[in-house]
């Protein structure tokens, strides 16, 4: 029975009433809904444009955003903001943010190892995210990676297979996924990598055409 009401315990008691975007950071910056919050420095809260056009999901704070509080601020975010850019969509209009609001990670010598958050974590910090999608109000949604996909888009959705595709949704006009930038940053060499920066930003580049249309 403890298992069951672990699993269905979630953020949302915590949202605040008629929220705003600083009412959210700052009731988030308490939330211990799953047991992240032991782990992680801080709760790292969506950032950028109260209005943005664009809102872009990933999956979980990195190493250099739990420390900085921040998100998308590491490699990966440095990536994103450049492909944002080749892209043709203003950084300074589009928000960021996580599915989980605290980094999880395990250690291995002195570093400390991102470990991808289960069903338990991902669940009880979606009313976090819902609140950001409504209160900002996005004419688009980008999901990077597949934990962002599966966690708005649905459990069936593969975007290995469906990224740069629009695909109806409730969240937003305009709903599509495609890779989480960290994963170029992993590719195994210089050719593989530019490679898949190209299909990033072509994935991007058709979120801004459909903005446009």
């Amino acid at each position: 029975m403890a298992a069951v009401k672990r699993v269905l315990q979630t953020a949302a008691p915590l949202i605040p009433p008629a929220p705003t975007l600083p009412a959210l950071r700052k009731a988030a910056a308490s939330c211990k809904a799953c047991d992240l919050w032991k782990r992680g420095t801080q709760t790292v809260f969506g950032e950028g444009a109260r209005n943005a056009q664009v809102m872009l999901v990933g999956e979980q704070p990195g190493n250099d955003e739990d420390l900085a509080g921040h998100p998308f601020v590491g490699p990966a975010g440095k990536l994103l903001d450049r492909a944002l850019e080749e892209a043709g969509i203003d950084r300074g209009q589009a928000y960021v943010t996580n599915v989980v609001k605290h980094f999880k990670w395990e250690p291995r010598g002195k570093r400390r190892i991102h470990a991808k958050p289960d069903v338990v974590e991902i669940t009880a910090c979606l009313p976090w995210l819902q609140a950001e999608i409504d209160v900002v109000k996005p004419r688009a949604l980008v999901c990077l990676g597949s934990t962002a996909a599966q966690a708005l888009i649905g459990r069936k959705f593969k975007v290995t297979q469906q990224r740069g595709e629009f695909v109806p949704s409730p969240l937003a006009p305009l709903v599509t996924a495609t890779v989480h930038p960290s994963s170029i940053l992993r590719a195994p060499d210089d050719e593989t990598r530019r490679a898949e920066r190209a299909r990033f930003v072509a994935d991007l580049k058709k979120v801004a055409k459909a903005l446009a249309g």
